[in-house]
């Protein structure tokens, strides 16, 4: 009996699943299923359209792709991931989500499937007989989207409404107590490592940790479902939670930071060297890193809204730069203990899709690390202050980059490029007829 069949038996109060995969932007695809007939699903999968993973983010099908009329609009094969049955604990009926991700009719991966673009480069590393260990820090905002006019929810334990910014307020964590309080208490059940939530610079934004994984795909599974959970909570306690990078004008907005490193075949991290300048292996990633920066800054900033974010003096890294211990940067080596010595990649936003964030990331790096390059000299102040190169600052500049770069190819197949031009394209033909809070609108709930 597989472990999801086992999972079912034990938990007989579950009667519907989902099953779901994710698509280019992030966004859950799949179905819902009884779970008297979740058996068939567990054991030969479940199908639906490979043009369910290349959707723009209304849910519309992709102008002119290849996966629709073209070729019939046919149907891969989704079978479950290693993750295997999580309960949804924002539902009201027990109900539980099984992960699923698509093949070919012949057993192939499908490359437009994120996931398996992630696959793809940890494979890479398994063939240099390395393992990079994966940790992501989730920022978000908890919103009442009752009007038009987004604010801050009202505190449950006060009955009031703060209007302003409190970087570690241990009072703006205790005002949505019970929300937090059944936040941790989900992700227990669902094996999300949550770690240490703090208040941030956002009007009710909030950041959590989640704890490092040595397996990337495990990784990238958690935050996927961990933005999932949050959105889903909040609504069941009576107001939104939106990754969408910058809600607000005014204040910082939301990033996805990854912390890495990168193990050996006998568990030992190729970075450190005991020293805190680290070894030359992290040096030549963070050189992959940089070199990747400005070509794959659509993968990082994905949508309109996400250019908001990456402004000066904004909390947000705009240079194409690495330091230590400096969070003004693109790339910042932490301080702390050598063993511990990794890479934190500053530059997402919190509406990226988990897998292609991290696969761009460590991608990048094996990238480097693979070429032997040496980055330049380390920064040392604030960033915004220096004559550096930049970032892409608006979409069709991204999506150029992106479609003309001869490093993304190393990355990520050819297939998968293709289809996220045309998303991104399409998108972005499309958000230029809408208002900036349509705009809003429309990103909110979905990233």
């Amino acid at each position: 009996m597989s472990a999801p069949s086992t999972w079912l038996r034990k938990n007989p109060a579950v009667r519907t699943i989902r099953v779901a995969a994710c698509d280019l932007n992030g966004v859950a695809r799949g179905k819902r299923i009884p779970s008297r007939y979740a058996e068939k699903a567990v054991e030969g999968g479940t199908r639906f359209p490979m043009s369910a993973l290349n959707l723009d983010i209304w849910g519309e099908d992709i102008d002119d792709s290849p996966l629709v009329f073209e070729t019939g609009d046919r149907d891969g094969v989704l079978l479950p991931t290693e993750r295997g049955f999580v309960p949804m604990p924002w539902l009201d009926a027990p109900t539980a989500l099984l992960p699923i991700w698509m093949f070919h009719e012949d057993g192939r991966p499908f490359e437009g499937d994120p996931r398996h673009a992630l696959a793809r480069v940890v494979d890479r590393y398994k063939a240099h007989g390395l393992t990079p260990v994966v940790a992501v820090e989730l920022e978000f905002f908890l919103i009442d989207d009752s009007t038009r006019n987004l604010q801050v929810p009202v505190a449950p334990r006060s009955g009031k409404r703060r209007k302003a910014a409190e970087i570690l307020s241990i009072r703006a964590l205790d005002a949505f107590d019970a929300f937090f309080t059944d936040l941790y208490e989900a992700c227990e059940a669902m094996d999300i490592p949550a770690d240490t939530a703090i208040s941030e610079a956002g009007l009710g934004q909030f950041e959590i940790n989640l704890m490092h994984q040595s397996d990337a795909l495990c990784a990238a599974d958690d935050a996927w479902l961990f933005k999932m959970l949050v959105k889903g909570l909040a609504r069941r306690h009576g107001f939104a939670a939106s990754f969408m990078a910058k809600p607000y004008d005014d204040y910082a907005g939301s990033g996805m930071h990854a912390h890495f490193s990168v193990l050996d075949d006998k568990g030992k991290n190729i970075f450190d060297d005991g020293t805190e300048r680290g070894t030359d292996a992290l040096l030549h990633a963070v050189a992959g890193c940089m070199d990747a920066l400005h070509d794959s800054t659509l993968i990082f900033a994905p949508h309109q809204n996400s250019y908001d974010r990456l402004v000066p003096d904004a909390h947000a890294p705009t240079g194409i730069c690495w330091a230590y211990e400096n969070r003004t940067s693109a790339i910042r080596i932490p301080s702390g203990a050598p063993v511990a010595r990794r890479i934190e990649h500053r530059v997402a936003g919190g509406d990226v899709n988990p897998y292609l964030a991290v696969a761009a990331m460590l991608g990048a790096a094996l990238n480097g690390i693979e070429d032997g390059v040496m980055p330049p000299e380390p920064i040392t102040g604030n960033s915004y202050a220096l004559d550096l190169p930049q970032i892409p600052t608006d979409w069709a500049s991204a999506i150029a980059a992106f479609e003309n770069s001869k490093i993304m190819p190393r990355i990520f197949p050819e297939y998968l490029i293709r289809n996220l031009l045309l998303t991104k394209k399409q998108e972005l033909r499309y958000m230029a007829e809408l208002s900036g809070p349509e705009q809003i609108e429309v990103y909110l709930d979905t990233v």
